[in-house]
């Protein structure tokens, strides 16, 4: 058996191929950035094709990287983005793909909150519906275009589709379907009554059979080997959630044990016993065969840092440093004030309300590039303490932290965090977390680990550690309040804001 183990990272954004060995070290990587169509306001889509030519592209740069001889790859294991909405057509070819920052539905989700579909869904999947939900979109799709949803024959996600590719085969694994609401999630099937509750009854046959996340869904094919140079017949594993796939790189592996990603995505999860919570959660999904992952997860992280720096501070910065370092040096700077300004992280809405916006509050004559940036790292911290106490109220118990995602790696960011949730705040060694919980999947696959927990315990490694900083506890805890506050009192004006005027909406007709 090979030394070597390749795990795959296909999200909104980027797609990345990571050879690791089998201590965690990673011995190559490679990352190709794709394209988002947005054809409509709320629409946020992808090629499929540029998927699959972006995902060939940088396993085969990989292996050109790693210098090492294919066969010497033990297994392919492939995270990637939850929910959103990718299909093929009844003939295998590629059909649409539709990214997880897709508000499109959120006129659905309002309609079926007034009708009750969410205490329908909830008993069965622990989720209820959202708009950038796998069934909420399929249920748009039906709505709103039968043509395209009459051509389906299957429907799964981004890293099931990278997995058809390789192997020719369509299925998916509990990990992402439990995440997506289309589980019975304490039995760990599909289930008919969910389905209906979707009105979505009459499309059971376009789920792909369902297997386990370290099972292994085929091999490569003859084909893909020469378009990669992977090895014919390399096993590839159903793979993981990324939001999972990071935890487990990061180390989370135990009961008790919590997972904070700073990604596009605001992921909050603590690994549990049983998905019989005290009170609800966003979403679970299962973990292993026997435990699962309690979270709260909106589209209001990272990405927001990313926006500031795309459009007002690219080329603003110092040769040989990067502008997102450069925005946190002048986050750094900043000493914490009682009438800093505050921000809302809601880009692309907020986690239960498709209407809200992103803005910044409290702005003086003498606030500095600094302080925005700042306002806008405590936002986004803001929002994931919001998530972390729905979490804790549920039940579900921790005491600190592993931080990962894009925003793991800036000097400042944890240090915020661990300050604005209170508790001391781990960043693990690499920076390809979900890769790397990926090639721990595959690992766990083939034998080289016994479970999950080993595999873990062989190839992740801590960095650096934070511990809150207790003279600004009651500083953070007014700024909370106020951000909160803000959110309550602006619900009612984003409503008005996304409303289209009748005048508009006619002749938009």
């Amino acid at each position: 058996m090979g030394n070597y183990l390749l795990g795959l990272d296909a999200g909104n954004t980027v797609i990345k191929a990571v050879i690791f060995d089998r201590v965690g070290n990673e011995i190559a990587a490679a990352s190709e950035e794709g394209r988002s169509r947005m054809p409509s306001p709320g629409h946020v889509e992808r090629g499929l094709d540029e998927l699959w030519a972006n995902a060939r592209q940088v396993i085969r740069a990989c292996i050109e990287k790693a210098r090492i001889k294919p066969e010497e790859i033990a297994a392919i294991g492939c995270a990637g983005h939850g929910n959103g909405l990718y299909a093929l057509d009844r003939d295998g070819a590629p059909l649409i793909g539709i990214q997880s920052l897709d508000t499109r539905a959120a006129g659905l989700v309002d309609e079926w909150r007034e009708a009750g579909i969410g205490d329908r869904t909830y008993p069965i999947a622990r989720q209820r519906p959202w708009p950038s939900q796998t069934p909420t979109l399929l249920a748009w799709l039906k709505r709103h275009r039968p043509d395209l949803f009459n051509r389906i024959g299957t429907v799964f996600f981004s890293k099931d589709f990278v997995v058809n590719r390789l192997t020719g085969r369509r299925v998916s694994e509990v990990s992402d379907m439990s995440g997506a609401g289309l589980l019975d999630l304490a039995a760990r099937r599909y289930d008919k009554a969910l389905m209906e509750a979707y009105g979505l009854g009459d499309c059971m046959d376009l789920l792909p059979p369902l297997i386990e996340s370290a099972d292994i869904a085929g091999t490569v094919t003859q084909e893909v080997a020469t378009q990669t140079r992977l090895a014919a017949g390399t096993p590839v594993v159903g793979g993981l959630f990324d939001v999972v796939a990071s935890a487990l790189g990061s180390g989370v592996s135990r009961t008790g044990s919590a997972s904070i990603i700073a990604g596009t995505w605001s992921i909050n999860q603590v690994v549990i016993d049983s998905p019989d919570l005290e009170g609800p959660v966003f979403m679970s999904s299962t973990f292993d065969r026997t435990r699962y992952m309690a979270m709260e997860n909106s589209a209001t992280s990272a990405a927001n840092l990313e926006w500031l720096v795309r459009e007002f501070f690219e080329g603003e910065h110092a040769q040989g440093v990067s502008p997102f370092d450069a925005c946190c040096a002048l986050a750094g700077a900043i000493e914490p004030a009682a009438d800093d300004p505050l921000y809302h992280p809601y880009l692309y809405g907020a986690q239960q309300d498709g209407h809200a916006r992103a803005g910044f509050y409290g702005i003086a004559g003498w606030h500095t590039k600094g302080h925005l940036v700042r306002a806008l790292l405590e936002g986004v911290a803001f929002g994931h303490r919001q998530h972390i106490e729905t979490i804790r109220k549920a039940g579900a118990v921790f005491n600190e932290a592993v931080l990962s995602g894009g925003g793991s790696r800036s000097l400042i960011w944890p240090q915020i965090f661990a300050d604005v949730l209170g508790v001391p705040v781990t960043v693990a060694r690499s920076r390809e977390t979900g890769a790397l919980g990926a090639a721990i999947a595959a690992g766990t696959g083939v034998g080289v680990f016994a479970d999950f927990g080993a595999g873990a315990a062989a190839m992740v490694r801590t960095e650096r550690h934070y511990g809150p900083d207790v003279s600004l506890e009651a500083h953070y805890a007014r700024r909370y309040a106020l951000y909160q506050d803000i959110a309550e009192a602006m619900a009612p004006l984003w409503r008005r804001l996304t409303a289209v005027p009748p005048a508009v909406a006619g002749g938009a007709a």
